[in-house]
């Protein structure tokens, strides 16, 4: 006997929004034997219903009234694509408490207010699935909300947004400077008109929660991540970085350590010097791409476009098959995990490497000075390169691993001494294997 079709609506039409209609439209017989019931679109909420969209979004079906649909009793499956706090933090809110499952893609609000929504559908007894919300149409949050459910994770090293990887894989390639590939790839489409949220690492932190979330079974917010973005990364830096055979990223890195009070989350976003031998070396142009250390599984990658409205809407759309099977069979996926309740490190008690390049007199005496800087702090040295340049030299010192508050203020002390000009580059370093 055939079934009623599951109602869905959605909230929001933009890129992403859009593309939900085309493929609900254009796969809507192949979406039916998968989920065993149709899937009717009975509304698309938007602030702008004058706007020409595109050609698929039936008319008859926008809305101003979100709220309203969001209320529907008769909705079984809300689709939120707005992004921000407000108000789609209270739109599905409302969809739970009305009995209607939710698939979102904002990263956003899970990263700042999870814990309410996955409170709400709790409550609700109904899903709230979000894969969407990192890394585009790669397949991440339910490898580790359920494939790896019975190991343990470790690591979480990803590069999680395109704009920044655009910007730093072109600066590698063709030795430019960061102003000039952020005005071109403004022009190409891969940075927005304000580019802050992606160039000063806003973005990935919020990713870096969730999959600090998800990888450790702690609550871990937007605020709990350490937070670098790649304004200030030069062509220098680059340029160091390929004369270590290395290449320069912005890294979202969660990890689980040994904490004073049992296991602890570290969860932070930076650039990073990594060897060109390393997976996530590779990843070019906008793409994406997590690299997952666990126990019994090992090293795993996960590749692909991690933005756009297609592929994004790809990855809603597998929400949204998931969801409506387990309405129609009245169970529920996977909700919140959370059991742990792991601390989160400080950045300062966080163990890391440093690269620091340094502006000095070419004297005796100054590399003796230098290595006893390190050596005061605790931090050892693992390798020097030296440069005369007429009466100045350039100091090019790579630590081994130490807190990163040793590090820190082991250059601050470095920036005291009379015999240092400028200390020109400090960043850090991830992926050695011989760390």
């Amino acid at each position: 006997m055939d079934r009623p079709a599951l109602k869905l609506a959605l909230l929001g039409c933009g890129s992403v929004g859009s593309q939900v209609v085309r493929l609900l439209q254009e796969h809507r017989h192949d979406l039916t034997a998968r989920v065993g019931a149709p899937i009717e679109l009975v509304g698309v909420a938007v602030r702008r219903p004058e706007l020409q969209r595109d050609a698929g979004v039936p008319r008859e079906l926008l809305t101003t009234d979100a709220t309203g649909l969001a209320a529907r009793e008769d909705v079984d499956l809300v689709v939120e694509v707005i992004g921000g706090i407000e108000p789609a933090r209270s739109l599905i809110l409302t969809a739970l408490e009305n009995g209607a499952s939710v698939v979102t893609a904002n990263k956003s609000l899970l990263a700042e207010d999870g814990a309410t929504l996955f409170a709400a559908a709790e409550k609700a007894q109904r899903d709230l699935y979000f894969e969407a919300a990192v890394a585009g149409a790669i397949p991440i949050l339910r490898p580790l909300r359920e494939s790896l459910a019975g190991d343990r994770v470790r690591r979480v090293l990803g590069i999680v947004n395109g704009t920044t990887n655009f910007i730093l894989d072109k600066m590698d390639s063709l030795g430019s400077g960061f102003a000039e590939v952020l005005e071109e790839a403004q022009a190409l489409g891969y940075a927005e008109a304000d580019p802050t949220a992606d160039i000063e690492g806003y973005d990935a932190a919020a990713k870096a929660a969730i999959l600090a979330s998800l990888a450790f079974h702690t609550r871990v917010t937007a605020a709990d991540v350490y937070r670098e973005g790649i304004t200030e990364v030069s062509a220098a830096d680059v340029a160091s970085a390929k004369e270590m055979n290395s290449v320069v990223k912005l890294l979202a890195i969660c990890e689980l350590r040994d904490g004073p009070n049992g296991p602890a989350v570290s969860a932070r976003v930076h650039p990073a010097m990594i060897p060109r031998s390393h997976p996530l070396a590779s990843v070019r142009e906008a793409y994406n791409a997590v690299f997952v250390e666990s126990d019994a599984a090992g090293q795993l990658m996960f590749y692909g476009p991690g933005a756009g409205g297609a592929p994004t809407a790809s990855a809603v759309l597998g929400d949204v098959v998931t969801v409506a099977r387990n309405r129609l069979n009245d169970v529920r996926g996977a909700g919140e995990s959370a059991y742990a309740q792991c601390e989160v490190q400080p950045m300062g008690d966080t163990e890391t490497r440093y690269h620091v390049a340094l502006d000095v007199d070419d004297r005796a005496g100054v590399l003796a000075s230098v290595a006893l800087a390190f050596a005061e702090h605790g931090v050892s040295i693992q390798t020097v390169r030296q440069e005369g340049r007429g009466d100045d030299a350039q100091l090019v010192v790579v630590s081994h691993r130490a807190t990163d508050a040793a590090l820190s203020a082991t250059v601050e002390a470095l920036r005291t001494m009379d015999f240092v000009h400028e200390v020109s580059s400090v960043m850090r370093v991830e992926g050695d294997p011989n760390e």
